[in-house]
């Protein structure tokens, strides 16, 4: 039999998978043939931070029929790390270096494979692993008809529940970002019993600070409330009504930029405070970056309405994170967390305090960050990132296994998709992976059922867009791909998140048309009962809190995998064909409980298109 020289998530070259936390040793493995008449070998260890390589020399150990380990211990300090190996022989010196997924090969052409070591103290929420997170776009969810005040003048109201998001600018009246449907946090609170049914215990809420725009990521003030949205009364009865249905809420915290219609850039004078736009002794000028460009400030990613603030300003970061600050106010007010909008565009330092704000009154509130590539080795700004590490951020938005869900589901082979969750699972710390937010739709993404029905559309215009909408058969389509992704969102390592809408159907592309109004009288049921069996699947198993991940079969449109946790084991097995197949299966699951989908009647799982199986033994 041939092996490979090493093979980083393979316990017979490491004795320990995935992340390390500090402290921890780790025993590293190579397997060379007898016939490579080898003398030396090396573990070849850099460092990250400092880019110095350590050769560490790795002493003889077992032999495997024709072969002979290698191996050697280490137990680096907190950072990243990358690693291979190098060996001497009376043929000469050579490598073993990274293939593109986990493999060693003999070369000196290939990659190194990499090496977290997280702080040993970073542990992150209990009450969230093995949940799942309902992600609302407050104006669009649910109109309690509660009567508002104190809503400014300058906003249009839409008297059209069921009306398409408004993608044009109103030469008379500003309609783009300002068309307001009245979901509030009264109809929220109303709703509780409609989340509990789908097995939600977690609500991410997009901005609800004042600001003056429908997605109110241009914050204009954030100790309130926004006034078409409720009260702070409003939001502290949700509070404690979703509490009682075992659901706490999560904020969006945008500290990157303000608004430049805010109490403190005031660049239009709503506000009596005088703002940093035209006052230079205003208490807010130096959180902002002044110059000489044509705007007169840096904005994020150059759109004047968005003013970027300077999170170093000790001002601004105690006004953030202080004792009395944003951060903890809320969190006073009894929200369970934040998702911090850009998380990646936010410096260490401030994200540090960030976190201690976030958990100085109680560790076990929730603070996730949107980073939309690996965030373990993310370079931003000129700088290895290090938020998941123990003492930033908890979690993150899983863009890598939503965008690997995607791809697969839109033509994909699926042994891509075991690779991005091994990747995934072999660098991300076990604590931020069991909170990893696994979402397959967002307010920034096209919505599901569209993409799956249309495909990629790429730089098409919104007047084109807004007049799309799925055929009968392509909907069929996708509803189908949509249950085959769905499954599999809901039982990878991690936390669902599932966005308003999706799970009735909802369609739109991107931006505004992923936010339109739920539509309450027009939901496909059979959609949603798919969607409420998934919840009572992943909250009646033990094994989607923190189980293990153990790959079964990957081969173009199919994929089967078990979650197990002590001597809970469930299959889960599903195809994206659109003709029928089989599966061959673990004989433990030969006559194993059908928990949905396909049972299974013997050695092979016989899907039907687009089929799925659950078992359970």
């Amino acid at each position: 039999m041939n092996y490979y020289p090493f093979d980083s998530r393979n316990p017979l070259y490491r004795n320990k998978l995935g992340a390390l936390a500090e402290g921890e040793t780790l025993r590293l493995k190579v397997l060379l043939h007898n016939d490579a008449l080898v003398s030396d070998v090396f573990l070849i260890l850099e460092d990250d931070k400092n880019h110095t390589e350590t050769h560490i020399p790795m002493v003889t150990g077992e032999t495997l029929e024709d072969y002979r380990f290698y191996e050697c211990e280490i137990s680096p300090s907190e950072g990243l790390y990358w690693y291979h190996f190098k060996y001497q022989s009376e043929f000469g010196e050579f490598f073993i270096k990274k293939t593109e997924h986990s493999l060693g090969i003999v070369s000196d052409q290939g990659d190194n494979w990499q090496l977290t070591v997280y702080d040993k103290d970073f542990t992150t929420p209990d009450w969230l692993d093995g949940g799942i997170i309902y992600q609302i776009f407050p104006d669009r969810f649910y109109n309690s008809g509660e009567k508002k005040t104190r809503v400014p003048k300058d906003r249009y109201i839409v008297d059209d529940w069921n009306k398409q998001p408004e993608f044009r600018q109103d030469e008379k009246f500003k309609a783009l970002g300002n068309d307001y449907y009245g979901g509030d946090l009264k109809g929220i609170e109303l709703k509780l019993p409609y989340l509990k049914s789908l097995g939600v215990n977690c609500i991410y809420l997009n901005p609800i600070f004042e600001a003056h725009s429908n997605h109110r990521y241009n914050t204009a003030d954030y100790m309130k409330v926004d006034p078409s949205l409720g009260t702070k009364g409003d939001l502290e009865n949700l509070i404690k009504s979703a509490k009682k249905q075992g659901i706490y809420i999560i904020l969006d915290g945008v500290f990157s930029h303000t608004g430049d219609d805010s109490i403190y850039f005031n660049r239009y004078g709503r506000y009596a405070a005088p703002g940093a736009w035209d006052n230079a002794d205003s208490p807010y000028r130096e959180w902002y970056k002044f110059d000489d460009s044509e705007i007169g400030y840096s904005a994020w990613w150059g759109v004047p309405t968005l003013p970027e603030v300077d999170e170093d300003n000790p001002d601004f970061t105690e006004f953030i994170t202080g004792e009395n600050g944003v951060i903890r106010y809320w969190l006073k007010k009894g929200i369970k967390g934040f998702r911090l909008d850009v998380a990646d565009e936010l410096p260490d330092a401030f994200l540090d305090n960030i976190r201690k704000a976030v958990k100085a009154d109680n560790k076990n509130n929730f603070l996730l960050g949107e980073v939309w590539e690996d965030a373990t080795n993310k370079i931003s700004y000129n700088s290895r990132r290090r938020f998941l590490r123990g003492k930033q951020l908890d979690s993150v938005m899983n863009y890598p296994f939503s965008n690997a869900i995607t791809d697969y589901l839109l033509g994909g082979n699926s042994r891509d998709l075991v690779d991005t969750v091994l990747e995934i699972l072999e660098n991300y710390p076990a604590p931020a992976i069991k909170l990893l937010m696994n979402h397959i739709g967002t307010h920034d993404t096209p919505r599901i059922l569209t993409l799956l029905g249309k495909g990629k559309v790429e730089n098409r215009e919104r007047e084109w867009q807004s007049k799309q909408s799925l055929t009968d058969e392509e909907y069929k389509k996708a509803v189908a791909l949509l249950k085959v992704g769905a499954l599999i969102q809901y039982t990878l390592p991690g936390i669902p998140s599932l966005y308003y809408g999706d799970e009735v159907g909802m369609q739109g592309f991107g931006d505004p048309f992923c936010r339109a109004a739920f539509p309450w009288d027009n939901t496909d049921d059979d959609l949603l009962r798919f969607y409420k069996a998934l919840g009572t699947i992943r909250r009646q198993s033990k094994v989607f809190c923190s189980g293990e991940f153990i790959p079964v079969y990957a081969n173009f449109g199919e994929i089967a995998y078990i979650r197990k946790k002590g001597e809970s084991q469930l299959l889960i097995a599903a195809s994206r064909w659109h003709e029928h197949t089989q599966i061959k299966v673990p004989k433990e699951f030969k006559n194993a409980k059908c928990l949905l989908g396909i049972s299974n009647d013997g050695e092979n799982l016989k899907l039907p298109p687009y089929g799925f199986s659950v078992l359970q033994i």
